[in-house]
């Protein structure tokens, strides 16, 4: 089916229908789902021209905080609507809300243009790029995240400590850990199938009520989508199960992270060629992969932020805890920033590590693509050896930054980054990290209490 008769397609069943409400949502800067429901008639007007959406999910943070520090919308221009264009190819029909159609929509400046700051629309001017080069491609997301038999209630009781997960110990791959919870594993698998975001494999992963699910791959937006659906059909699913999910990068310094990798490949115009693959060279690398890993190689510790955009995510960036420190790469070595897969021409790929369970799909995913089309068309030279055997003792590579904040100065200065996603966007993105620094430089910890409050 085209885009066009997809379209034509979503449109005729909700004007034949005899539902009476859609589900549209939105993604802030934080890839935050943030939606509402509209009756029919709304939503067939607002199809053709878009609807107003007020632009304070651009001015406040994951806590509706509003930002002091941003242009886009706040107190100086008294948060006005922008346009939201309904995207008809995003049409799906909720499961586990009695099949209300669910759409996603894109975000309009007043000249009809793409706004600087939407996510979605930026990650699409990267694969404008990408298609201008002559490349499709393909994604496949990947994400851990902890499971806890709690609610939102009693999660704010016990003040976020020692939440209960739903399985103790570490156990990955455990078929009897996933036998223990099997109406939700099946939940995960069966509805997220219904609801186009088909999970390719779902298993434990390495600690108390962690797992891990493979989503299938698809071209960029479609994955990104995807991505974003995932985590927030996973949150709707699991609450009937009286459980709570957790995304964050690493929630106990006991245990390990959770990682958001990135699969990904390049295929010609008519995906029937992996561009990826030369079966002459030693690893199957051919001279075009090998500039789009020399340019997110170069780049990654200048756009740490759009992998690990949160206080938190660098908890998750340590040694030892299945997450690189370092600007490295290997041939299937888990231990660098960069896994290349060496396989056949239609599965050779590269796996990019940094990103963890936090990041926003739609920004991970224009940063990886967009670095790498950096590294194609300036011709970066792989010269960086693959990392042979533990990547965290490779004393060459370049070490990753230890904070948001030093993450967001490197961001700040990029040259590069300004040229891949343009110069409003960055500045946007900037001082939205610069803001979460500054909550958190001015927050009073459990962990400063416990250390300071009696012994100074």
């Amino acid at each position: 089916m085209s885009a066009y008769q997809a379209k034509e397609a979503a449109l005729e069943y909700i004007q034949e229908s005899n539902i009476q409400k859609v589900k549209v949502a939105v993604t802030d800067i934080d890839g935050i789902l943030r939606g509402k429901y509209i009756n029919k008639e709304k939503f067939l007007s607002a199809a053709q021209k878009g609807f107003g959406f007020c632009s304070v999910i651009f001015g406040w943070d994951c806590h509706d905080s509003c930002y002091d520090n941003t242009k886009v919308s706040g107190w100086h221009n008294g948060y006005p609507d922008v346009n939201a264009k309904i995207d008809l190819n995003t049409f799906r029909k909720l499961p586990w809300d009695n099949q209300t159609p669910f759409f996603l929509a894109d975000f309009e400046d007043e000249n009809g243009l793409a706004l600087a700051s939407c996510p979605r629309q930026l990650l699409k001017k990267i694969i404008q790029k990408s298609e201008s080069l002559g490349f499709s491609s393909y994604f496949g997301l990947e994400f851990e995240w902890f499971n806890f038999k709690e609610t939102s209630q009693s999660l704010q009781e016990k003040q976020f400590a020692d939440p209960t997960p739903i399985t103790p110990g570490m156990f990955g791959y455990s078929i009897t850990r996933s036998s223990l919870n099997q109406p939700y594993f099946a939940a995960l698998m069966d509805e997220m199938h219904q609801f186009r975001v088909p999970i390719e494999g779902l298993h434990t992963e390495t600690g108390p009520g962690v797992f891990e699910a493979a989503i299938l791959y698809a071209d960029p937006l479609e994955a990104a989508d995807r991505g974003v659906l995932f985590k927030s059909g996973v949150k709707e699913i699991a609450h009937r199960f009286g459980y709570l999910p957790s995304f964050m990068a690493r929630w106990s310094s006991k245990l390990p992270g959770c990682g958001g990798h990135l699969h990904q490949s390049l295929w010609n115009k008519d995906k029937s060629t992996n561009l990826f693959f030369d079966a002459t060279d030693k690893n199957h690398m051919s001279d075009t992969f090998k500039h789009y890993l020399a340019g997110q190689l170069t780049l990654l510790p200048e756009i740490l932020p759009f992998f690990a955009p949160n206080i938190n995510s660098y908890k998750r960036l340590v040694e030892g805890f299945w997450a690189p420190t370092k600007s490295t790469w290997g041939i299937d070595n888990r231990t660098t920033a960069f896994r290349v897969i060496k396989s056949g021409p239609s599965s050779t790929r590269l796996e990019t590590r940094a990103p963890g369970s936090d990041i926003n799909p739609y920004l991970a995913v224009a940063a990886a693509l967009g670095a790498g089309l950096y590294g194609i068309e300036r011709k970066i030279p792989l010269e960086q050896a693959p990392v042979i055997g533990n990547g965290y003792l490779d004393k060459q590579a370049k070490p990753l930054a230890r904070n948001l904040f030093e993450a967001t100065e490197n961001l700040s200065k990029s040259k590069a980054a300004i040229d891949i996603f343009g110069e409003s966007f960055v500045d946007h993105f900037v001082n939205t990290r610069l803001w979460e620094w500054r909550q958190f430089q001015q927050t009073v910890t459990t962990y400063e209490r416990e250390r300071y409050f009696e012994i100074i």
